[in-house]
């Protein structure tokens, strides 16, 4: 099934932002309520259909690390184009790297004596960014060590944790940049607190997905070019591309229920599996051309999706959440969910960040 995109007006690229990082703490949100609790647990707190609603969430919303790291991955990349802005070439990984650092600061880790200090900016006086919500090991163990990993020196060699991928949205929303440098980018900051080549490769490819749908790329034919993007990636890890072909194959089948899901594309706990769910979810959901469903219809159905299952919620409905908001904008966004979702001036002031240094 295809989307019909001459049936809405291409969003701009300030829209493009906002959905994709507002999305993204939806989508976050809802899975964040049942994050590894049972498929048979979910049904028995809220139906046979799952969680499917944010505001029906009793005493609020809250989101998770998944979108704390990103708004910090905004942040890191926003200082770095406002040296560029001001003419003065940046360390691209260096200034995520101390992005990363204030947020390891916001979870109430030791900095170690050997890492620096970085200055506070504005994000860090945000009191709801220091929240410790369930952070993955390996982001704190990466950063707390004191040394900044790369692909040549990786820190967390083996880990390759869904802790990159559902972080790396931003870097897809860097207009005027080309695939490369998009991959390139999300794969060495990827390459800050997970070594395995899966983690990486997983976080460089969903930052790809994003891009060339904020590129005006259909969303069939991003995630073809992804594919075709991974096939091509020297020394890939076997089990990306094998994910993410079957999550494009099995999306053109009957929806799959829960059980079936995890049994085929995992529990998202790893980074490869929590982009394949959360692809699958939104190519799943997607209406056909002249089907009459509405981009908050589509956005509803998929998320529901992506986070009812037995496995890595919050991070696999964080990923479709970015997904759906760089496709159509923030037109998708259910207005009630945005009125449960907590603290929605926090990412509004980021994504208004990156769309002052992207647009100027």
């Amino acid at each position: 099934m295809s989307i019909d995109q001459d049936a809405f007006a291409a969003p701009s690229l300030k829209s493009r932002i906002h959905g994709c990082l507002l999305g993204g703490a939806l989508g976050d949100s809802l899975g964040y309520a049942v994050e590894f609790d049972s498929i048979e647990a979910i049904r028995s707190r809220f139906g046979p259909h799952g969680l499917t609603d944010l505001t029906t969430l009793e005493g609020g919303s809250h989101f998770s690390d998944d979108t704390q790291m990103t708004l910090y991955t905004v942040d890191g990349l926003v200082e770095a184009l406002e040296w560029a802005n001001d003419g003065v070439g940046a360390d691209v990984n260096a200034c995520l790297w101390l992005a990363y650092l204030r947020w390891l600061g916001t979870q109430g880790g030791p900095a170690h004596p050997a890492a620096p200090a970085p200055p506070p900016r504005w994000i860090d006086g945000n009191e709801v960014l220091r929240h410790r919500r369930a952070p993955g090991n390996a982001c704190i163990s990466g950063l707390a060590g004191g040394e900044m990993g790369t692909i040549y020196r990786p820190v967390n060699p083996d880990s390759k944790g869904c802790g990159t991928v559902m972080r790396s949205a931003p870097f897809g929303l860097i207009p005027h940049i080309s695939a490369d440098a998009v991959y390139k980018f999300s794969a060495d900051a990827a390459s800050l607190t997970h070594g395995h080549p899966s983690a990486r490769q997983s976080a460089g490819s969903f930052s790809l997905l994003i891009h060339h749908l904020v590129s005006g790329h259909s969303l069939h034919a991003a995630a073809a070019a992804v594919l075709e993007d991974v096939r091509g990636l020297k020394d890939v890890a076997s089990e990306l591309p094998e994910r993410l072909e079957a999550a494009v194959s099995l999306a053109g089948e009957a929806v799959l229920q829960p059980e079936e899901l995890v049994r085929q594309l995992g529990e998202g706990r790893v980074a490869e599996e929590a982009f394949a769910v959360g692809l699958y979810a939104v190519l799943a959901t997607a209406p056909g051309a002249g089907s009459g469903v509405s981009p908050e219809e589509h956005f509803r159905a998929a998320v529901a999706l992506a986070v009812n299952h037995s496995g890595d919620s919050d991070s696999t409905g964080s990923i479709a959440g970015n997904i759906l908001g760089a496709l159509y904008g923030e037109d998708c966004l259910p207005k009630a969910w945005l009125e449960a979702l907590e603290a929605p001036e926090v990412i509004r002031g980021m994504a208004d960040q990156l769309v002052g240094v992207t647009t100027a």
